[in-house]
């Protein structure tokens, strides 16, 4: 099964069983998707917004959450394991109702316990506004039978 498929497989299955996904980041798209990478975009809904009507901070930290879990996935992984670490560095606002932004997630070290992600969100002028890092615990998400983990493995890639 390709990266994308998979990705958007486990990316339905946070909208159809997670309480706080389909609610926030329903729109959410996954544009692309390869071992160790994904990129997905959303438009800024009301939703999304704070009271000045802009990017609120706490969609983007949860959008950090899901992408480092969709990294993840990106290797094989349909159970993405547990958070144990979150970081979003904000640099400038992220937009307003309307607009649209990007984001990039790379797995940046995958091991038997231990993933560690990061990803840059743009706008749509192609300007960083908030970059962010997850780090999950996987040592008992390699026990998932829904895994396809030597299909999407880096090695199988190349």
């Amino acid at each position: 099964m390709p990266a994308l498929k998979f990705v958007r497989s486990v990316w339905e299955s946070f909208r159809a069983s997670s309480g706080l996904e389909p609610r926030l980041l329903d729109g959410l798209r996954v544009t692309h998707a390869s071992p160790g990478k994904v990129r997905f975009e959303l438009d800024i809904q009301k939703e999304h917004t704070n009271r000045l009507n802009i990017l609120h901070g706490g969609t983007i930290a949860s959008m950090v959450d899901l992408g480092g879990s969709l990294a993840v996935a990106s290797r094989g992984f349909f159970a993405t394991g547990v958070s144990t670490d979150l970081n979003v560095t904000y640099i400038s606002s992220g937009g307003k109702i309307g607009d649209l932004i990007r984001a990039e997630v790379t797995c940046d070290k995958f091991g038997k316990t231990m993933a560690f992600t990061s990803i840059r969100f743009m706008n749509a002028k192609d300007e960083l506004f908030a970059r962010g890092s997850h780090t999950k615990y996987i040592a008992q998400a390699w026990k998932d039978p829904k895994n396809i983990t030597e299909e999407l493995s880096l090695k199988a890639e190349k």
